[in-house]
């Protein structure tokens, strides 16, 4: 069904010289989603697109207005990452009553049926990379381990947590590790599958919304709370790159913390410096350029009023959302070259080495 679908895109991808889109990314202020603008503008340099790209900066209300700004302007097809996959149900159904398709971007978009298509990265995936690294770095039993996940307005945060939660808790259960920093994780670590409301629960204690600013500081103040025997060598589940340098600077600054294994995601550049130098062990590599290249055929289809059969679909809570999912790729120390420099995602000249 992949090749087919790649095929498609192939025999598809047409230069359409009335094509206006309208692009809203959450936040200016994290890297990951500068990331995203830079290549949206560099795959789109050379073509007719009509394009425009707003920020939301962490506002509902102001990501309905960018909206509200791009139907004005005539936008046929709408790209969108929502601030907060729920609130962002009324302003997709405004657009879809003004004609536009919707693309729910990297993040889904819940309980409406204005979502057209979800293009995305495998997000369980993620967090189960994320917890397999933790896993294959642990030996003996009882090592302390330290969870932080996304905001609970993000249905990704529970989408990584899960996958995490897949591959960890059979190792929590077994002894290898001791959940510190939770108490509802504790309560529910003999129980591998989770409903949401459960997810909920741990997450709501352990959430770092995304900010490095909350993240350093529950991180501190999980360190001041913990024994001299719940340091030693940890093993921290940071969601992302952002909130993961700010654990890490946290974790390595407590003399007690003689060693520490902290996950990552988004190949920041900031992140793989701090992979470089030892600071982070590893990070989830999605490539935006893959994402991007697939959102623009997407919309390409959809001003074709072709209609995609997509080899997955994720449920938003009223339907299930046709999906294209992207690869994902684990980076360390040991890869770092030939993962990102040697395939042009980034300069060499952009790190110290």
């Amino acid at each position: 069904m992949k090749k087919v679908l790649l095929a498609l895109l192939v025999i598809f991808t047409v230069t359409l010289y009335a094509l206006d889109v309208g692009i809203v990314l959450p936040t200016k202020d994290e890297p990951r989603w500068v990331q995203d603008e830079t290549r949206f503008r560099e795959a789109l340099k050379d073509t007719n697109y009509s394009v425009e790209v707003l920020f939301s900066q962490g506002s509902p209300a102001r990501e309905r207005q960018n909206v509200e700004a791009l139907l004005s302007k005539g936008i046929k097809v709408l790209i969108i990452c929502p601030q907060d996959a729920v609130a962002a149900a009324g302003t997709v159904e405004m657009a879809k009553k003004a004609g536009v398709q919707v693309i729910s971007y990297d993040r889904l978009i819940l309980q409406t049926k204005a979502v057209d298509y979800f293009v995305t990265f495998d997000s369980v995936e993620v967090g189960r990379a994320q917890g397999r690294f933790l896993v294959e770095h642990a030996t003996g039993k009882n090592n302390p381990l330290y969870l932080y996940a996304g905001a609970l307005s993000d249905n990704n945060a529970f989408l990584f947590f899960q996958g995490a939660w897949e591959i960890l808790q059979p190792k929590i259960a077994d002894g290898t590790f001791r959940i510190i920093n939770s108490s509802e994780a504790v309560k529910l670590q003999n129980k591998k599958e989770l409903t949401r409301e459960e997810m909920a629960k741990i997450i709501g204690q352990v959430t770092t919304d995304w900010s490095f600013t909350v993240a350093r500081r529950k991180a501190e103040d999980n360190l001041t709370r913990a024994r001299k025997t719940d340091k030693g060598t940890v093993f921290i589940l940071a969601p992302n790159d952002g909130t993961a340098r700010a654990i890490a600077d946290a974790f390595r600054q407590d003399r007690d913390v003689k060693k520490y294994y902290v996950t990552g995601q988004d190949a920041e550049k900031a992140s793989i410096q701090y992979i470089i130098d030892g600071k982070q062990s590893m990070t989830v590599f999605k490539d935006v350029r893959i994402l991007v290249k697939d959102a623009i055929n997407v919309a390409q289809f959809l001003l074709k009023g072709i209609k995609l059969i997509t080899p997955q679909s994720y449920d938003n809570g009223v339907k299930m959302v046709p999906a294209i999912q992207s690869e994902i790729q684990v980076v360390t120390k040991d890869n770092v070259r030939d993962v990102l420099i040697n395939s042009n995602y980034y300069k060499k000249s952009d790190f110290r080495w």
